[in-house]
């Protein structure tokens, strides 16, 4: 295990974490400016939304991942790891239950948080290859396209359903996307996660006057940002849900 002050920080990955948090916040108020019908965009289909949800996604699992390794050779011990991995459980199974009373149709139940609860399991019981999870990383993202292009080619049309079935589309091996307003299935995400591992154990072994420097005075309500990110990220759509539906109200009067 790599020795690091057990009460240290890495505020530029609080920083890093604040920002996904951010870009997130402007996501999701765009989509709800759509679903309040104040705009039109297309959220599914339109590349400038799609890559933006995927570019988000990966730098909140990368953040993870980096957070994970910094746990470890920090000593955090599995109790602690269990209390953190257990609220994200709980967070999950709220998104569950929330989206659907807001969509029924289409509710999530299996969205970030959820694919983070699992792949966090993962991330530190594998945390100790190293450098290896560079390779795993890749080969987990490559897995999923390698998959689908056989399932597409060459699986019958029966073991095709039952992976894009809810029971295993959680894998990540799909030909169709499901109905859901968010999806971040076991692969290709994994390896996302995996990098973020392996770029956690790079850091730790740099010299502490690398990492330990505090971000600049602009960068620190980032910083605060990312070291509350689950609890914000809970409560940044009822807020902007609950404004949008204010602001509905009020015009009509």
């Amino acid at each position: 295990m790599i020795q690091s002050p057990p009460h240290s920080r890495f505020e530029a990955v609080d920083a890093l974490r604040g920002l996904a948090m951010v870009w997130m916040t402007l996501f999701h108020f765009s989509f709800d400016l759509t679903q309040f019908g104040y705009s039109k965009q297309n959220f599914y289909s339109d590349p400038f939304w799609t890559w933006q949800r995927a570019l988000i996604v990966s730098l909140f699992l990368f953040c993870a991942g980096i957070g994970q390794a910094i746990a470890v050779a920090q000593g955090q011990s599995w109790a602690r790891f269990g209390r953190r991995w257990g609220r994200v459980l709980i967070c999950a199974l709220l998104v569950t239950v929330g989206s659907w009373l807001m969509y029924p149709q289409s509710f999530i139940y299996f969205g970030v948080l959820h694919g983070m609860a699992l792949m966090l399991v993962i991330a530190r019981l594998t945390t100790h290859w190293g450098g290896r999870l560079w390779l795993a990383g890749a080969l987990a993202i490559a897995l999923k396209f390698i998959a689908v292009y056989a399932m597409s080619t060459w699986a019958t049309d029966h073991l095709i359903d039952i992976f894009n079935a809810p029971a295993l589309n959680w894998l990540g091996f799909i030909t169709r996307l499901p109905i859901t307003e968010d999806y971040v299935p076991l692969l290709p995400w994994l390896g996302v996660m995996w990098w973020g591992v392996a770029t956690g154990h790079w850091l730790v072994k740099q010299p502490a006057w690398r990492w330990s420097q505090p971000v600049p005075k602009a960068l620190k309500p980032l910083a605060i940002l990312g070291r509350w990110s689950l609890s914000y990220y809970m409560l940044h759509q009822p807020v902007l849900i609950g404004g949008l539906m204010a602001l509905g109200w009020l015009a009509r009067f």
